[in-house]
């Protein structure tokens, strides 16, 4: 799933915590779950607005959530809201159905005066498959093999919340691949690209306000 993927990459393996600002990874993982819709035809991406295409559920729970919820406020129709709105528990959400599929433990650690829960890979085989993620991401760049329209999305992504560095981490090892990152996202069908523009820029805003 696109969303699992992009968790992945976004979270460091040995200590669970967001490579990114956790508000820019809520957004990654936003995108990504709008993303998943997209890809199955459930939903399209015109001018900034999200439009229903098919009501019927999908089979993934959290995705079938994610469009009863979207199904259910018919009033808001815009991409931004609704990134901004999904971004707040988005990582935990991603974070548990990871921990259904095995492929991440939940850890509660203990502070002064609060818990955090972090999903992340406790076995040998949960963090070899965490690694794998972006290493898989860099190999489908650096080979220019053909990539899957999901995989192009979770480059655009990645690009977008600023992640690049994670994955195409040796500039002289993955010169070429940084070649290919535009055309690799310019190649989306326009919702999807549109996703990504809007991420992109949801990201720039959150973090520039962030600064002030």
């Amino acid at each position: 799933m696109l969303a699992d993927q992009y968790f992945l990459i976004a979270h460091e393996d040995r200590t669970g915590r967001s490579r990114l600002h956790p508000r820019a990874t809520g957004l990654g993982l936003a995108a990504a779950l709008l993303g998943e819709l997209v890809l199955e035809g459930r939903i399209g991406i015109t001018d900034g607005d999200l439009v229903i295409l098919d009501r019927h559920p999908p089979t993934d729970a959290l995705a079938h959530d994610i469009l009863d919820l979207l199904i259910a406020q018919p009033q808001h129709r815009d991409v931004r809201v609704w990134l901004a709105f999904l971004s707040q528990d988005a990582a935990i959400r991603v974070g548990e159905r990871l921990s259904r599929l095995g492929a991440v433990e939940a850890v509660t650690r203990r502070r002064m005066l609060s818990t955090e829960t972090l999903y992340m890979p406790n076995s040998a085989a949960q963090r070899n498959a965490a690694a794998w993620a972006p290493a898989r991401l860099a190999n489908l760049l650096v080979r220019g093999i053909g990539m899957s329209i999901s995989d192009r999305v979770l480059i655009g992504l990645v690009a977008a919340t600023g992640l690049t560095r994670h994955v195409l981490y040796d500039f002289e090892m993955h010169r070429h691949a940084f070649h290919s990152l535009p055309s690799a996202v310019g190649s989306l069908p326009g919702d999807l690209r549109e996703l990504v523009e809007i991420t992109e820029a949801s990201v720039g805003s959150v973090l520039t306000v962030g600064r002030r």
